[in-house]
């Protein structure tokens, strides 16, 4: 076991959490704005905005992650000049980025509508009632109290983005998966002990974010 140990610390485990832990934070604010923003337009009294919310979320997310994430590599840096870095690591991360938000921006849109789906008809019809128009009587009345009845389903949706980061290995970004597998391939009996080491890392970071969840989903739970 000592022996295993000392493999461990040849590595820099938490450094590759820490990529990891990083995707996602900046992946679950861009991803929740646009998901918000879909929110908007799939909820919204125009036709045509409606058909594009729907049109993004049922094509997106119905795309395995890791073909988003190939084209923003293969199709969208080299071919159509989308660049955020020089630096091919800095580049790779923010485009892993990208690839994550597109993704779980559906994801985001549908947890929120399903928040509207719990405010009452009667409160978008009071706001109508005293001159307020979509958009204001969205970011006033509906949302704020959307967003308390979507908290479940939004912890959920960050839960699986913190485990999605892994697929961003497809982009070249020296997560902890990559980590894995060199640690694998340069240690081979001790194939379990890694793979259980990994495991248990991000057993140790998503269990935080579901307590988390509960635990407002209680605490600002809208009474009926």
């Amino acid at each position: 076991m000592g022996d295993f140990f000392q493999v461990l610390a040849e590595y820099n485990i938490l450094g590759a959490y820490w990529v990891n832990i990083k995707l996602a934070f900046f992946a679950a604010i861009f991803a929740l704005i646009l998901g918000m923003v879909l929110a908007l337009m799939r909820i919204s009294p125009i036709p045509s905005l409606q058909a594009i919310g729907t049109g993004y979320v049922n094509l997106v997310r119905n795309t395995p992650l890791t073909v988003i994430v190939v084209f923003a590599i293969l199709v969208l840096w080299p071919i159509l000049g989308v660049s955020f870095s020089r630096n091919f690591p800095t580049n790779f991360f923010w485009l892993a980025v990208l690839s994550l938000s597109v993704y779980h921006a559906s994801f985001f849109c549908e947890a929120i509508r399903s928040g509207v789906n719990t405010v009452p008809v009667g409160q978008a019809e009071a706001a109508r009632a005293i001159g307020l128009g979509f958009f204001p009587a969205a970011r006033y009345v509906i949302l704020p109290q959307a967003f308390r009845g979507a908290i479940a389903p939004l912890g959920n949706t960050v839960i699986a983005l913190i485990k999605n980061t892994t697929v961003a290995a497809a982009a070249s970004v020296a997560e902890v998966s990559i980590l894995m597998r060199e640690m694998i391939e340069n240690n081979g009996n001790y194939v379990v002990p890694i793979f259980l080491t990994i495991a248990v890392g991000f057993v140790i970071i998503v269990i935080p974010v579901g307590m988390l969840t509960t635990y407002l989903s209680k605490k600002l739970a809208v009474t009926r």
